[in-house]
């Protein structure tokens, strides 16, 4: 009887070949080890008991070929029933040794993995929420999740799988080897000469493997982008209004196809790979059968150390083909872990001190006011926010882009809307991004209630600022959940006062599940008008001072707009608002307008001021709102 091990069998070893072996040339940073041993600090006593229960099971497996041959040398050649029934009670044991002990390996095993998977993937969301906009606008969303799914899994294997690999693997063999030497060292050689024809095929075969798995990776990703992009709600809107059913579906075939076909290659391959080492293994048994049996014939050889030997074989061959790939596992292995500590050094740019001040103890003094005092702002460069890996490409481009902002002073008083106008492209949704602080300026200060943000508590500064955007997303979640996510603590009537004071719960009122519809994927089972009139529900509900409106009505329909007009008056009442809009109505309204442009401001004052100047302004006002007005 022979223990399984995790890669000691045909299975393990062909595992081990399918993997990339273009990993061994890469080149490790110097601090990775360092930085995984300091993942493994809290499972360490876990780790040494895992290894020692790895030894004893190595060996225990090493010892059952002994016990078959002193219960045939001892037992049954010389008669002997109680001795039998001895050896075969201790054989009994050793399985169920090997049971407790597979059981006990596996458990600690999970414990370890899931634990550091756990940790692996908390790390990284954790750090990837406090990455800039530009991040998430530069990585493939794919990309990014794969780091937090295949490589946190493959950095796992680094404790796990691999370690156990490598330790059972090795001392397996020394234990076989160092029992085969015992009993007939003529035999053990015979044994290790025939390794080669193990490796050999290994060896020719492992490379074809691994070129055919990552193939296989990438026209499976392929065809998931194929059905991500296709049907996500947008893309399904797309296909149909553009009617091309027959040629999406001969472009999902061609790429079902291909995954077909490589399926076959990879089911062929493996079944010579299996084969190759079963005919082996079975032709260097029969070796030892035939010369051990004719040794054992001319007396050199007992019957038992015969079979010994032969059950040995079927030990040895599986753990030393693998331990030849062992490189290429470690490596495998090494290099996901690699791949998450990637993401995880990138800096973030919005960083809290220390010691940062709550905007609450100054909204109480200075009030919502908000200061933005010599302002000039240059977005970041690619090698600033984002990975090559997570986008794709060979390498980033680390050129600094044009300026957006130049020394942009204004202030809002508490209580005040002003609206930014300006051409596209002149830095309008700039400034919001800095009075939320998903960038800090590049030269200059933005301030609220009288504190620079960059000195804030981020909790305070997402309490105190709220933000209504032009396209309000939504999850793939009930109306009331979105609603709670403002506001988690929120009761059923707070909901429902925020919704009729945004002037949609007559619509939600009439839902068969009212609050507790699901609106689907990003809310497309509601209007734009009716996504945007829930969205300043959730605002409403966060109660913000400070409101950032960016084109919040833009793209509507008259009626839509009309009924999200009336609820953003409502959101507006009492509290600072920064309004970014194209519509007439807010802007006519606002107690001041700045028109930027270029990234400059170039005017400023109220609605009738500004026509009176006939600026930019007015020549905006005549192309794009004067129609507005006469309708």
């Amino acid at each position: 009887m022979t223990m399984h091990r995790p890669g000691g069998g045909p299975g393990g070893s062909l595992r081990t070949f399918q993997q990339d072996t273009s990993v061994t040339r890469h080149r490790l940073r110097g601090d990775t080890m360092q930085r995984i041993l300091q993942f493994a600090r809290p499972y360490r006593a876990q780790l040494i008991l895992f290894l020692i229960l790895i030894a004893i099971a190595a060996a225990a497996g090493a010892v059952q070929p002994l016990l078959f041959q002193r219960i045939i040398d001892q037992g049954i050649t010389a008669g002997d029933r109680t001795l039998v029934m001895t050896y075969a009670g201790i054989i009994a044991g050793l399985a169920l040794l090997t049971a407790v002990l597979t059981i006990a390996e596996r458990m600690i095993s999970a414990r370890i993995g899931e634990g550091v998977i756990y940790d692996l993937r908390t790390a990284v969301f954790d750090h990837v929420q406090k990455m800039p906009i530009a991040f998430f606008a530069r990585t493939k969303t794919g990309a990014l999740v794969q780091r937090l799914n295949g490589d946190v899994l493959g950095a796992q294997q680094a404790f796990t799988t691999t370690l156990s690999q490598v330790v059972s693997n090795t001392l397996t063999v020394v234990f076989v080897l160092a029992a085969m030497f015992t009993m007939s060292w003529q035999l053990t050689l015979l044994a290790l000469i025939l390794l080669p024809a193990f490796i050999f095929p290994a060896r020719w075969i492992g490379p074809r493997l691994a070129r055919i798995t990552r193939r296989s990776y990438d026209l499976n990703a392929e065809a998931a982008q194929t059905m991500n992009e296709r049907f996500n709600v947008s893309g399904a809107y797309l296909a149909k209004t553009y009617g091309r059913p027959d040629d999406e579906l001969a472009h999902f075939s061609q790429q079902a196809a291909q995954v077909r076909d490589i399926g076959i290659t990879t089911a062929f391959y493996q079944v010579i790979f299996r084969v190759a080492l079963t005919t082996v293994s079975a032709l260097a048994i029969a070796a030892v059968y035939g010369l051990g049996g004719l040794q054992a014939i001319s007396g050199q050889l007992s019957v038992g150390i015969v079979v010994a030997l032969a059950a040995y074989l079927g030990q040895l061959y599986a753990p030393l083909t693998a331990l030849s790939n062992v490189h290429v596992t470690i490596m495998t292995a090494l290099v996901s872990f690699e791949r998450v500590l990637e993401v995880l050094d990138l800096t973030p740019m919005i960083r809290e001190i220390d010691s940062p001040i709550n905007l609450n103890e100054g909204l109480r003094t200075a009030g919502a006011r908000i200061d933005l005092s010599d302002v000039s702002f240059t977005y970041p460069s690619a090698g600033e926010v984002s990975l090559a890996s997570l986008e794709s490409v060979t390498h980033l481009n680390t050129d600094l882009s044009q300026p957006t902002l130049h020394n942009v002073s204004f202030s809002v008083e508490p209580g005040q809307t002003v609206a930014i106008v300006g051409p596209s492209g002149a830095g309008k949704t700039t400034l919001t991004h800095l009075i939320t602080r998903m960038y800090d300026p590049t030269v200059g200060q933005v301030a609220i209630a009288g504190t620079d943000l960059t000195k804030a508590s981020t909790a305070s500064l997402r309490e105190t600022v709220g933000v209504v955007m032009q396209d309000a997303h939504m999850f793939h979640d009930t109306i009331a959940n979105n609603l709670r996510y403002a506001n988690p603590s929120a009761t059923a009537s707070q909901m429902q006062e925020a919704l009729q004071r945004a002037h949609i719960w007559p619509l939600i009122a009439t839902l068969h599940d009212g609050m507790e519809t699901v609106i689907g994927d990003r809310g497309y089972r509601m209007s734009g008008g009716e996504r945007q009139r829930i969205a300043i529900a959730r605002l409403l509900l966060k109660a913000p001072d400070i409101v950032v409106l960016d084109e919040a009505t833009a793209h509507l329909d008259s009626e839509s707009e009309a009924a999200v007009s009336s609820a953003l008056n409502e959101a507006l009442r009492g509290r600072t608002a920064v309004v970014i809009a194209h519509r007439l109505s807010t802007v006519r309204t606002a107690d001041s307008i700045i028109v930027l442009d270029e990234g400059k401001i170039v005017e400023q004052g109220t609605h009738n001021e500004l026509l009176e100047r006939g600026g930019l302004y007015a020549e905006l006002y005549n192309t794009q709102f004067a129609d507005q007005q006469q309708s």
